[in-house]
């Protein structure tokens, strides 16, 4: 197992961050509830952007967060890149150190306005720009997904643990895919047409469908962005990523390459591509790929 900062064991890290995320839910589910009355719903909305808006709930979990981490590891040299924080400061996030903790502390935010209850809390530890520790917090499902590099497992707020369930291998039409609810464009929608999944399951927060295949309810998520339009972001990713790969998945772009994370803007653009079997994700990708290519959908 990798080395973490001298001073950090990974058990009292994961322990930390378990109490972390709990206080995170309680937050989480606390506006929720706030957001069934319109009067409430006002005034928790901070901006009035239709397309990223952004809620007292994101900055609340956000702050506690990022207090918890520095009050409990003072004298670690590690960086936190906060989505919130990268649009409300004016200066430009560098990481200066091998560890970054990437936080997004309401993935889903339309959808936790919408109350589906398919929103997320996102925390990754990466190390040299790659996820290695991860937490994905669904507060609505009572789940709590931690990956810890090694393996995965998903825990409720009473303790109980248990494994993914990652489904057998199929071809790419007897996949269920789990597709966005409020990103969605017509050129995705077309591929989706093309390739006539077995099922298609619509679900917002990235940390949601990952965990929806991770859990053995489907078994692709495909995000697709267009050149100039706006993209997903590493806090997006990272913590999705680190859950998925270390249950035996994977998430590359169309190329089968990893993902790169610590741009200067921190898009993850293109198309990219989770499976839930890291041994046949190559070939998946390339039947995708071989798809677009052949009925002209997306400029490759």
């Amino acid at each position: 197992m990798m080395k973490l900062p001298s001073g950090v064991d990974i058990n009292n890290l994961i322990d930390d961050v378990r109490i972390f995320s709990w206080q995170a839910a309680d937050i989480l589910l606390y506006y929720s509830k706030m957001l069934e009355d319109a009067d409430d719903k006002r005034k928790i909305l901070e901006n009035n952007d239709e397309e990223d808006p952004v809620t007292l709930a994101d900055l609340k979990v956000n702050e506690l967060i990022i207090e918890r981490i520095n009050e409990k590891y003072n004298n670690i040299n590690w960086d936190i890149l906060s989505e919130e924080n990268v649009k409300i400061s004016e200066e430009i996030f560098t990481s200066k150190n091998d560890w970054t903790w990437v936080l997004d502390p309401l993935d889903g935010t339309k959808d936790f306005i919408q109350g589906t209850g398919n929103y997320a809390m996102h925390l990754a530890l990466n190390f040299k720009q790659k996820p290695y520790i991860g937490f994905v917090l669904i507060p609505d499902k009572d789940q709590l997904w931690i990956a810890d590099g090694k393996k995965t497992w998903c825990e409720k707020r009473d303790g109980l643990k248990y494994e993914p369930i990652l489904l057998d291998n199929k071809n790419l039409k007897e996949m269920t895919l789990v597709t966005s609810k409020n990103h969605g464009n017509e050129t995705l929608r077309k591929l989706i047409q093309k390739i006539n999944f077995c099922k298609v399951q619509i679900m917002g927060s990235i940390g949601c469908k990952i965990a929806s295949i991770v859990q053995g309810e489907s078994d692709i998520y495909i995000c697709l962005s267009l050149p100039g339009k706006s993209s997903p972001k590493d806090w997006d990713f990272a913590a999705p990523e680190s859950i998925l790969k270390a249950a035996g998945g994977a998430i590359t772009d169309l190329d089968n390459k990893e993902l790169s994370y610590g741009k200067a803007s921190f898009e993850q653009g293109g198309i990219i591509v989770a499976t839930n079997n890291k041994k046949t994700h190559g070939n998946i990708c390339y039947e995708i790929k071989k798809i677009i290519q052949n009925n002209g959908i997306y400029p490759l």
